[in-house]
């Protein structure tokens, strides 16, 4: 009887550090997604146009980072398993839009509008809508997510979980406020390179969020109780 406890205590722990690993990884590829884009895209010569690096979107037609992180990124959050029905629905709903990012790739100005782009072919200024809509719906998703599933407990709740709620909402309702004013930069015509500022602060608040319930902050988690939904 007491090695079946300890069978079932050590598989509760490699559960839960499997599902910690994918949380930092989720996290920590949206942290370097922006840098790794910028970079790969900036060493390729020769630059089709000065628009190159105004969105990590355009690094698309220069640069195989933004395939090479954002498509794993995206796998995990679709086969996560989630605590509930909601939350395995929002993360599985957020890895497909993600996916979409990349197989309907964004209009650029070095390109011919109808030009047939992505995985489908599709022209690019068709290319392009799928790409915006489904980047929005990722985004509020993941802000969904954060504020209102990371921010649940499965018990009391402790001084360092209400801290972590905070930083859950702050990112949360960073990214809607970060996509609205991503809308007013489109609309209002403003300066295009306003769009990858915006774009490194999403996937920043997106990482941070990601990162803190993966528990890499030690001083963070709680010390003495087993981690909080």
């Amino acid at each position: 009887m007491l090695l079946k406890l300890n069978n079932m205590d050590t598989s509760n722990t490699k559960e839960k550090r499997i599902y910690l690993r994918i949380r930092n990884l989720c996290g920590l590829l949206g942290i370097i997604l922006p840098w790794l884009a910028l970079f790969s895209a900036g060493i390729a010569r020769p630059h089709p146009s000065e628009e190159w690096w105004w969105s990590i979107s355009a690094t698309y037609y220069q640069s195989p980072a933004l395939v090479g992180v954002l498509v794993p990124a995206c796998i995990v959050l679709i086969t996560y398993i989630g605590y509930n029905t909601w939350d395995n629905v929002i993360t599985s709903l957020s890895g497909i839009f993600g996916l979409c990012i990349v197989l309907f790739p964004c209009s650029v100005s070095w390109i011919e509008s109808g030009t047939p782009v992505g995985f489908f072919q599709v022209p690019m200024h068709i290319s392009n809508i799928i790409h915006t809509v489904c980047a929005a719906l990722f985004f509020i998703l993941i802000a969904c997510n954060s504020i209102f599933l990371f921010t649940k407990s499965s018990g009391n709740m402790t001084d360092r979980k209400r801290i972590r709620n905070l930083i859950y909402r702050i990112c949360g309702i960073g990214m809607l406020v970060t996509e609205v004013i991503f809308a007013i930069i489109i609309l209002c015509g403003l300066p295009k390179y306003c769009i990858m500022i915006t774009e490194i602060l999403l996937l920043h608040l997106f990482g941070i969020a990601w990162l803190v319930k993966g528990e890499a902050f030690p001083f963070l988690n709680d010390k003495t109780e087993a981690s909080k939904i």
